[in-house]
Formats: C-alpha cells, structure tokens, sequence
C-alpha cells in the first residue's frame, strides 16, 4: 500500500529484456535503506526488490505488467517516480494507492500557468468511471486531485513543489503515464453491483 507521495526520483539505468520478462535497473538515493523483497512503486507500479548493488536496485518485470503500463516504454536516463511501501504508522498525505495499475493515458497538455502548471491527461473509459472533480487519482504514482473532468481528459494543478520533486520536469506531451483509479471507489463499486440475498 503506498499513498502517492512520491519519495524521490531514480535514474533508469537498463531496462533488459528477457524473453517474457525484463530486468529493470534504477539509482536509488535511498537503497542502502532497501533490502531484498520490498515494495517499492516505480511510476505508480509496485514492484519488488531482485537485487541490489551500492546505489542501484533492480526488479523483474512480467509480460503482463510490461504491457498494462508505461514501463515497458522506459529508456536509459529517464527519471521515475519512487514511493516505498506506507508503514502502519506512518501519516497518509494523499490517498490509498495499491501500486496496481488500472491502464495507461497520454498527456494532453503540460504547459505553466504563473507559478504553477496545468497537466491534462486522457482518461480511458476503465478509469474515467471512476473519476469526479475533486477526487483522487495516482497519476504515474503521484496522488493528484482532479480539478476537472472533461469529456476524455482530467485537468491537474500542478504547484511548484510537486513539479520539483517527481519526474513531471522531464515529462512531454503525447508520454504514456500509469493510472491508477481511487481504491475507494472501486469498492463502490463493487458493492453497489452485489446482488442481495434472501
């Protein structure tokens, strides 16, 4: 479980492939920290630790998850998102995010609007489902609200912070992002389709 606070950026150092699979290779600020087995949210995918060696972890990824998100897009050099898994008592800043990609968008629109920047994102019909003004959506991991829900798209404003800490800096329009819909409103959801029993 994470909370779509992004902790730091990594630098993507290989991303190999290995038949079905692939071995992606980040420096990580903080891997001194990380042992092997745990949780950490790449772009808003929970992936866990294979290796580590001095600043750099590695995780495998599956066929699956290469083609439900944006990783497989990776190349050398670009920055990701990273999130370690939220302890229990830790605070939650932003939302319940499972690490556990719903599908990918595009961005429509990125551009700065005084201090701050207007990121646009296109919503498939699995997510936008799920969306309202003013909820929570994990955008590549990061916990955004949405400030509007357009027919296709969801307008973001985006402060000055959080343009500084997460790899929004390096990103372009028309870029393939990971989306992950509000936990809560999947079990919603869930609920309100359950039959009831006699």
């Amino acid at each position: 479980m994470f909370t779509g606070l992004i902790e730091s950026t990594g630098r993507t150092l290989s991303l190999e492939r290995r038949g079905e699979q692939a071995r992606l290779t980040l420096e990580v600020s903080f891997s001194d920290e990380v042992s092997l087995g745990d949780s950490i949210a790449v772009n808003g995918c929970c992936l866990t630790v294979v290796e580590r060696k001095g600043e750099t972890l590695s995780f495998d990824i599956l066929t699956q998850t290469l083609n439900l998100t944006s990783l497989g897009s990776l190349e050398d050099g670009m920055p990701v998102n990273l999130e370690r898994a939220l302890r229990a008592n830790d605070r939650l800043g932003g939302h319940f995010v499972q690490g556990h990609v719903d599908t990918t968008g595009l961005i429509k629109d990125l551009s700065p609007e005084g201090q701050d920047h207007r990121y646009e994102v296109t919503l498939p019909a699995e997510v936008s489902r799920y969306c309202i003004s003013q909820g929570s959506l994990a955008v590549d991991g990061i916990s955004l609200t949405i400030a509007e829900l357009l027919e296709e798209s969801a307008l973001f404003w985006i402060t000055p912070h959080t343009f500084k800490a997460t790899n929004l800096q390096s990103c372009q329009t028309g870029q393939k992002v990971n989306l992950e819909a509000d936990l809560l409103a999947k079990y919603v959801e869930g609920l309100t389709r359950q039959k009831p029993s006699h």
